[in-house]
């Protein structure tokens, strides 16, 4: 019996890949990227797409109707744009909004089996400590991000026509070596001994949910199985029931670094944003992850019930940041330079010159 096809776009991220590698032994899986990688997986096809052109997007799909035929069991889209660093508006709107309309226009050419969207749990409003969030909480997306998540699905629920979809509203999510960047980014100013690793200007009581990539897969992968049992319309919020606090989290990690706790001091709202904006704007100062904008934000808290994704794809995550940490910070001491480049993450130059002393 032939494959069925499954479309993965941002097939070559990390979520991505990981959905690929999970399921092309029972797929044939057409990945969208927007060049073409020579690290694509053995069981997949790659096409080159930009999803924010529709000549680009127009070919992907007249390649796959000429040589997959017009049914597709799955699309799984988790091509987006993400930026930390900018809150123009433009990019999301051209790529996480616009290429999704461009996707479901070619896909009403074709019979298609279910489209799962990547969303986020930063689309609702942040709860208090005590209060859980679940898919009938209030929307209200403070930043660029999540505000294109939440135009988006409404553009599902309005164009997707006959298409039944399931909108996944996902916590953060880490791997073993990290891959998170808020979570890279606090370890880094702990272990360089920075000191904003000592300030916050938010409650340090308050903290999100997260969840390993492992079970964001396991979730999709679920998904895909149970695409027939699930209604026309499905929403699912996704993440660990445990939130950890800012402060946990400094403790956390200072004491698996360093063997004592770290202590985190509060600091006004007005003076975080000056220190960011001149950390940004001075020359020969190390630029800050923090960006003033993010300072508003410090006090969001996100705890999730996960009820209906038990109820509706039997999911329940197998993994938790608490017990994954460990794992994290022994793969940062055991090789620190592969660990900084796999998160992206600069060096500060006395930890460069430390790593050069040690090779020497």
């Amino acid at each position: 019996m032939e494959k069925e096809v499954i479309v993965v776009t941002g097939s070559c991220g990390r979520i991505g890949a990981s959905v690929v590698k999970r399921l092309g032994d029972r797929f044939r899986i057409v990945g969208f990227e927007l060049l073409k990688a020579f690290y694509a997986s053995a069981t997949e096809e790659l096409v080159p797409v930009d999803i924010s052109s529709e000549e680009s997007v127009h070919q992907a799909f007249t390649h796959i109707r000429n040589f997959y035929g017009n049914k597709i069991h799955s699309v799984i889209h988790l091509a987006a744009y993400y930026s930390f660093s900018s809150q123009n508006e433009d990019p999301y709107n051209k790529i996480t909004v616009g290429g999704t309309r461009l996707l479901l226009e070619r896909l009403k050419e074709f019979e298609v089996g279910q489209f799962i969207f990547s969303s986020t749990m930063l689309v609702h409003a942040p709860c208090g400590v005590h209060d859980r969030i679940n898919e009938n909480s209030p929307v209200h997306p403070t930043w660029a991000y999540p505000r294109s998540k939440v135009t988006t699905e409404k553009l599902i629920h309005d164009k997707r026509g006959p298409i039944p979809s399931v909108i996944l509203r996902i916590a953060g999510v880490y791997d073993d070596v990290c891959h998170s960047i808020p979570i890279s980014n606090q370890i880094q100013r702990i272990y360089e001994k920075q000191l904003e690793a000592h300030l916050f200007a938010g409650d340090i009581t308050h903290g999100a949910s997260f969840m390993h990539m492992d079970d964001l897969v396991d979730a999709i992968v679920m998904a895909v199985e149970k695409r027939q049992q699930l209604p026309p319309e499905t929403l699912l919020v996704l993440g660990e029931t445990k939130t950890l606090s800012y402060d946990y989290l400094q403790r956390r990690i200072s004491s698996l670094l360093f063997g004592k706790e770290l202590k985190t001091y509060s600091i006004p709202k007005p003076l975080a944003k000056v220190g960011a904006y001149l950390q940004d704007n001075i020359p020969f100062i190390p630029h800050s992850f923090i960006k003033p904008w993010m300072i508003d934000l410090a006090d969001d808290n996100y705890n999730l019930d996960i009820s209906h994704a038990q109820n509706v794809l039997g999911w329940n995550p197998k993994r938790n940041l608490d017990d994954t940490l460990p794992i994290m910070i022994e793969a940062l001491k055991r090789d620190p330079a592969a660990w900084y480049k796999a998160n992206q993450l600069k060096p500060s130059h006395k930890l460069i010159a430390e790593w050069n002393k040690k090779t020497r």
